[in-house]
């Protein structure tokens, strides 16, 4: 399995010395590698070499769209309000939430629209115009979906709401006749232009009485003639009854004032008030719910669902959730053409009025180019108790399958990966699991990034991968000789051994340069000097130029004295330490005891001792300098002991 951390660039393969080719593919993150692929046929010389391609055959192209990142960065903090929604409180103090919870997503994907659709018409690109144009189709697709799940499963409205809820869905996503009627009120003669009537019966199609009254008022001004048939059609407009939830007219009060009114549409039909005029004609015809008529106007419904909408409305307003799908398919096989299959969006659309939730989802899975559709949806309505919770072969339940891959897919890019940590958070089963293999991908690109990265692992008490981490970090440091930096990612990873390693570099940087670098870290290690003895060495040592800086003289003795007798400094550097010494036993002041001075000389002897034959290979210089050191140390040494004895036979005394 290869990783796919960054998109890869095209490479050529040497060395495949096939006449047949054949395809090989890598799975990566979010993406498939294909490539050609050597297949040698029994009885076949390779003919030549080739240099096949690489390619990125898949990639989730939505989490590279500027745009769309802002769905999914506003759709985040929707979703973890989501989930501190209490489970305690009662299903009548929930639903209220949740169906601002909807709204909130649909104001986000609308949003974004809106935005897409802008850039669409302003850019000069027609590829990009086309790309662009691909996505605000999708966002309406999706939309238009979420929006009537939102009626029929989550706001759950009963009969006679249901139909108020219906065709403000319609009007939402069937706008053109705003537009079309702003067109025909702009020009100076508006009932005379070519789309008024269009207009008219559009606004009747989707129950805009209002709105069509006004119109038909235009046209009555211009025909004094035909007054009273004008009026009439303007009465029935007028009294055709809306279904009030708020009032305390009962469902079954307002069926028989419905019917009352039917009856009166159908009396104005029969009795030909309407002949003199076929448009005033065919809008009484709608109001009875006329099938033949409803076809006729194709057009002008454009879509299947609006047509089931308008026929409920004028002919069964009061439509049980239950009998929905009963309509919604007879509505769907009489509209569309029986010899083309439905369009994935209409299955979908389907299922929703079947009430077939699982349907909706595994549709709109395979219909749809990414996991952010379904894997919002899914969890909404697993919050709102509609998801039955059944186990999958592959995953805990379906809710958490599809925000792991949804989450997953997040990982793959540069910045939402930060996102995708609070969908796994909000996984039970798995999340932990994807959560911890794949912050391990995360490019470590700078130090800003993987401290944010290690605070995530840290929150978590993910210690395995805080270790990687730190590790990664420490050895990139110690490459580019930032010692200090090194050193804080080692202490971090609380690993003694590369510790013991990052101390032996300091002290050789010290030995070389005279100096320490990043004394602040040094002179600041407390309790993580214990991590390995180097370390300790390390931090005492420093403790000791320290001391001696501050001219405390006694103490600074006592330190390095006790650096070599308690064998915490490497034999190696005991030369170093003695040489140290030197300044302290040229004082005026007698600093080293008598037993100092002592364990100082067998120090000495004992680091002499052991010592090697001269290396004829070695330089001359060299020799000779260790020398002069070694018998300076012994001439101070001998000189600090007289002075000692002297002193300490004086106090004595």
């Amino acid at each position: 399995m290869e990783e796919v951390d960054v998109e890869p660039t095209i490479t050529f393969i040497p060395g495949i010395n096939s006449k047949e080719k054949h395809i090989g593919f890598v799975w990566g993150p979010g993406d498939i590698l294909v490539y050609e692929t050597s297949h040698k046929a029994a009885g076949k010389q390779s003919v030549g070499p080739s240099c096949p391609d690489v390619q990125v055959v898949r990639k989730d192209e939505d989490i590279y769209s500027p745009i769309l990142r802002k769905l999914f960065n506003e759709s985040h903090h929707i979703f973890v309000g989501l989930q501190n929604i209490r489970d305690d409180l009662p299903s009548k103090n929930k639903k209220p939430q949740f169906v601002r919870i909807s709204k909130n997503y649909r104001s986000v994907i609308r949003a974004c629209m809106e935005e897409l659709q802008q850039i669409a018409v302003s850019t000069r690109d027609p590829a990009l115009a086309a790309q662009y144009g691909n996505q605000v189709s999708i966002l309406l697709a999706v939309e238009l979906i979420w929006n009537l799940c939102e009626v029929l499963f989550i706001d759950a409205a009963p009969a006679g709401s249901l139909l108020l809820h219906l065709l403000d869905w319609v009007r939402l996503h069937k706008a053109e006749v705003d537009e079309k009627a702003q067109d025909v009120l702009r020009c100076e003669s508006p009932t005379r232009h070519q789309f008024f009537w269009d207009v008219v019966i559009s606004f009747v199609l989707q129950g805009r009485m209002e709105e069509a009254r006004s119109m038909l008022a235009k046209q009555a001004v211009l025909q004094p003639a035909a007054q009273t048939t004008f009026k009439r059609m303007d009465s029935l407009l007028q009294k055709m009854p809306i279904y009030n939830p708020s009032s305390t007219q009962t469902l079954t009060e307002f069926e028989v004032k419905w019917r009352q009114w039917h009856e009166e549409c159908d009396a104005s039909l029969q009795d030909n008030s309407f002949a003199s005029n076929p448009h005033l004609e065919t809008i009484c015809k709608i109001l009875l719910g006329d099938d033949d008529t409803l076809l006729e106007h194709k057009e002008l419904l454009s879509t299947w669902y609006h047509y089931v909408v308008t026929r409920l409305l004028y002919t069964h307003p009061t439509v049980k959730p239950i009998d929905l799908h009963y309509y919604a398919q007879m509505c769907m096989d009489r509209f569309l053409d029986s010899q083309s299959p439905p369009e994935p969006l209409d299955s979908i659309l389907l299922a929703a009025f079947e009430f077939d939730i699982h349907q909706v989802i595994k549709d709109c899975s395979i219909a749809l180019n990414n996991w952010w559709f379904v894997a919002h949806l899914t969890d909404l309505l697993h919050h709102c108790k509609l998801l039955q919770s059944h186990n999958l072969h592959f995953g805990s339940n379906l809710r958490e399958f599809l925000l792991l891959e949804y989450a997953s897919g997040l990982f793959t890019h540069h910045s939402l990966w930060q996102l995708a940590v609070d969908y796994f958070d909000h996984c039970q089963g798995f999340g932990r699991v994807y959560l911890e293999l794949l912050i391990e991908r995360v490019p470590l690109d700078t130090e800003r990034k993987a401290l944010k990265v290690l605070r995530i692992c840290e929150n978590r008490q993910m210690n395995e991968q805080v270790r990687s981490i730190c590790k990664i970090m420490a050895k990139r440091a110690l490459r580019n000789n930032r010692l200090g930096s090194a050193l804080s990612w080692t202490i971090r990873a609380k690993d003694a051994a590369f510790a013991t390693l990052i101390s032996e570099r300091f002290l050789q940087d010290y030995c070389s340069r005279g100096t320490f670098s990043d004394l602040d870290l040094i002179d600041n290690l407390g309790p993580a000097m214990l991590l390995s003895d180097r370390l300790t060495f390390l931090g005492k040592y420093r403790e000791f130029h320290r001391l001696y800086g501050e001219k405390r003289f006694t103490e600074a003795a006592k330190l390095l004295l006790s650096l070599m007798t308690a064998k915490i400094a490497p034999q190696s550097f005991w030369m170093t330490l003695l040489i140290d010494a030197l300044p302290l036993l040229e004082q005026k002041e007698v600093i080293f005891s008598v037993d100092q001075t002592h364990e100082l000389m067998f120090c000495l002897e004992e680091l002499t001792s052991g010592k090697a034959p001269p290396n004829p290979d070695r330089p001359m210089q060299e020799e000779d300098l260790e020398t002069t050191k070694i018998e300076l140390l012994r001439l101070a040494l001998a000189r600090n002991l007289a002075m000692a004895i002297v002193k300490e036979g004086t106090v004595e005394a």
